[in-house]
């Protein structure tokens, strides 16, 4: 059995992760997520972020940009 990672659209990013999908720092990520503009979930003490929830928020902030 070999172990290696898959890449389907459904996986889960750590806010680094996030961070560099969006071409921002790390605490740009933070704030989107304490003013509750990127949702997260939060998995022992790893706090994680699906790509839909980052599609959603780029959604929200480009239509206040509008």
């Amino acid at each position: 059995m070999t172990s290696h990672r898959e890449s389907p659209e459904g996986h889960l990013l750590t806010v680094q992760e996030a961070a560099d999908w969006l071409r921002v720092s790390r605490w740009s990520v933070y704030s989107l997520i304490h003013s509750n503009q990127l949702r997260t979930i939060k998995i022992g003490r790893r706090r994680l972020v699906s790509r839909d929830a980052l599609r959603q928020c780029v959604e929200h902030l480009s239509e206040g940009a509008a």
